[in-house]
């Protein structure tokens, strides 16, 4: 049976994966036996025959007589084959879900989409990495704690493909150091997709699939992340990402040379400019990554960028009733009559479709493309019928106008339009009214804004609190994200300076406030739910290590309460008049208002004043607050380093909102160095993602408040 044989393969690559730890620092697969994921051009088109000659020896000679292509007749696969653009989308993104309404706005989302860059044909929902390590819950648990559970889950996955997006989520093989779920990752991710009704899956990192079975009820979408290793691997891997390179002569989709109904969604992440990307995807007949959130970093699409891809989607889109752009008989390197003009040709019988690209600079006009005479030509970017030269008995010329750096479509057509193609044209005409060097090609890096903390009433005497005398404080801290470099946008943005970044240093003028010596404990916050008769709207892991959310044993009583959101945690604070700290007083305190000191204690670290890390699968429960004297401050603050990270300050933009946690905690998972960092050092934050308090409540994080004085 076809389809037991997909799922089997399906279910044993993440079995491989998982047992070979494949992380993206160390591919499985040696270089030189990877399959390359682009095949260079020919630099001269007197060399464009030899070239296709070439090309269609080695493919027969790679596919042999051998190759088994069935998979990609499955129905439930063939999406895949005109998944053209595709976003990799954080579910912390504020157009996904509205934390205020605590609903998913899927339809705000797409209409976002829609809007800047003409919509998407499938969605990667991405939930794990970078927040995941905070803790020890595993890759499936932070499924399972998006808001709404299963039913809320699986209707945000309905409201997707009710509007044509099918919908993956990722897999993240080097997760082996959190919860162990009770299952290989195959079996889990096999109970999973099925529960939920996901359509495939982002092998994150993965390069390998292993031609062996195991049985699963749906066949899913492959789509590892860096490609396949060799051809046999195309033959059940219908999609993949590409990390391409772009030089001036495109080069061409190896996987869909030999496989012409193969989908690669080609990233360039980091990029600010996406012309190169999106020239080479479209000559190659292929999708885009159209990657803006990374990883809680903004990085959109200029408005140039967002055009052209609105564009060069809507004639790919237009294409697939036909099945031109999956044409076994694909001709990339068609001759043109202009230099730096470079077109495929995606032929079915006697019709057919040009994808072309300009790589100059400059405008390219006049002729274009020699066809064959008795068909009718149009030109599907410019929406207009053309009218060729005739320039022998067999051929004519084909003129029209193509912008610098820009797109071109021909379709090649046996009859006169269609009401379908009439409509089509008309809209393209509109689209394509004004040239792409009327929008911006410049790149702006996304505001953000912090939410203040609040303030306090001043009152005479803070009994249960340390008075942090005020002063002059250089607060130099830099955010530990693992990926942005240095780029704009990556961490956050004080109010003093112009845009997020990494690195922050200011001279500040810290006022007096009062500082709880000890994070709050479980005892402390029970106390407050008792008094204060709090329930938050959104309950799930609410104080999870309690008993009914009411009760715990007294041996935690003195333990940080965990599990608990920046939400909950500013609830109690306002009820006992104080406030969460903001980031600069969290680190003065903890400094002794000594900008150079890198621990609570003094310069050098001393393992004896915090808890022993846990190393392992399972996560312990914090120290008792008070269990630590050596981890004081010179101030006498309490338990500031390695027990449970701290929240301080919220930011966000438009599209994210993001917390700064202090401190660090005590569990650090072995086996990868994706996994949440560790911030031990005072002049570290880490910066954890938003998106409901169900999902961010964590067994790692705690707090602590402040009051003014």
């Amino acid at each position: 049976n076809l389809i037991d044989k997909m799922t089997r393969i399906i279910l044993f690559f993440l079995f491989v994966c998982f047992a070979l730890g494949i992380v993206q620092d160390g591919y499985y697969c040696p270089s030189a036996t990877k399959l390359d994921e682009q095949i260079p051009g020919p630099t001269d088109p007197s060399q464009y025959r030899q070239w296709h000659q070439t090309q269609q020896t080695w493919r027969q000679s790679m596919l042999g007589k051998h190759f088994n292509a069935t998979t990609y007749k499955i129905p439930s696969l063939q999406w895949a084959q005109t998944a053209y653009i595709q976003p990799q989308m954080m579910i912390h993104d504020r157009y996904f879900y509205n934390v205020e309404t605590g609903r998913y706005t899927v339809d705000k989302y797409l209409d976002d989409v829609n809007t800047r860059y003409g919509g998407i044909d499938a969605v990667l929902v991405w939930q794990s990495y970078p927040n995941m390590g905070v803790d020890d819950r595993n890759q499936f648990d932070m499924i399972l704690d998006m808001p709404g559970g299963v039913d809320g889950i699986r209707k945000m996955i309905k409201d997707f493909q009710s509007n044509n997006v099918s919908v993956l989520f990722p897999y993240n093989p080097w997760d082996n150091g959190t919860r162990y779920s009770g299952h290989p990752d195959p079996v889990s991710l096999n109970n999973l997709w099925n529960l939920l009704g996901i359509q495939g899956f982002n092998g994150d990192t993965c390069d390998t699939l292993p031609a062996s079975f195991f049985e699963n009820k749906t066949p899913l979408v492959l789509q590892p992340e860096s490609g396949v290793v060799n051809v046999s691997q195309l033959e059940y891997t219908v999609m993949t990402w590409g990390y391409w390179t772009y030089p001036e002569i495109p080069a061409i989709s190896t996987y869909k040379w030999l496989e012409s109904r193969h989908m690669i969604n080609v990233c360039n992440r980091w990029n600010q400019q996406k012309t190169g990307q999106i020239q080479h995807a479209f000559f190659s007949g292929v999708g885009i990554e159209t990657w803006e959130n990374v990883w809680g970093i903004w990085n959109g699409m200029t408005p140039r960028d967002s055009e052209a891809t609105r564009r060069v989607a809507s004639i790919l889109r237009f294409t697939k009733e036909k099945e031109f752009l999956t044409s076994p008989d694909w001709q990339p390197f068609y001759d043109t009559m202009q230099p730096n003009l470079y077109a495929s040709y995606f032929p079915r019988g006697d019709e057919g479709v040009w994808t072309i690209i300009n790589s100059s600079p400059k405008p390219i006009s006049g002729n274009i493309l020699i066809a064959p005479i008795g068909r009718y030509y149009y030109d599907l970017y410019h929406g207009v019928r053309l009218e060729p030269t005739q320039v022998s008995d067999f051929h004519v010329v084909l003129h029209f106008d193509i912008e610098p750096n820009g797109y071109g479509a021909v379709l090649c057509s046996l009859s006169a339009p269609d009401f379908k193609l009439r409509e089509f044209m008309a809209s393209m005409a509109v689209m394509t009214k004004f040239p792409l060097s009327a929008f911006s090609s410049e790149w702006q890096v996304l505001q953000q804004e912090i939410i203040s903390n609040g303030n306090t009433p001043v009152l005479k005497s803070r009994s249960d609190m340390v008075l942090i005398p005020g002063g002059n404080f250089n607060f130099t801290v830099s955010g530990v994200e693992i990926e942005g470099g240095d780029n704009p946008g990556v961490d956050v943005q004080f109010p003093w300076e112009k845009f997020p970044r990494r690195h922050h240093s200011f001279n500040l003028n810290v006022s007096n406030f009062y500082m709880d010596p000890y994070p709050v404990t479980n005892q402390e916050f029970l106390n407050f739910l008792i008094q204060d008769q709090y329930v938050p709207d959104d309950s799930h892991n609410f104080v999870k290590h309690w008993t009914n959310k009411t009760f715990f044993p007294p041996k935690i009583s003195r333990q940080p309460v965990i599990w608990v959101s920046w939400e909950d945690a500013t609830a109690y604070c306002n009820f006992n008049l104080k406030r969460l700290p903001n980031d600069w007083e969290w680190q003065y305190a903890a400094q002794g208002g000594k900008t150079d000191r890198l621990y609570p204690w003094g310069n050098s670290w001393n393992a004896s004043n915090v808890p022993i890390p846990d190393m392992g699968r399972v996560m312990g429960p914090p120290s008792d607050v008070d269990a630590f004297p050596g981890g004081r401050s010179s101030q006498g603050i309490w338990d500031l380093v390695g027990n449970v990270y701290q929240w301080t300050n919220v930011f966000r933009d438009d599209h994210t909102r993001s917390a700064i946690l202090r401190g660090g905690n005590h569990y650090q998972p072995q086996g990868s160095r994706w996994y949440f960092p560790q911030t031990y050092q005072l002049n570290q934050h880490s910066k954890y993602l938003l998106m409901a308090p169900s999902i961010d409540r964590s067994a790692g994080i705690g707090f602590r408040c402040v009051a003014d004085a």
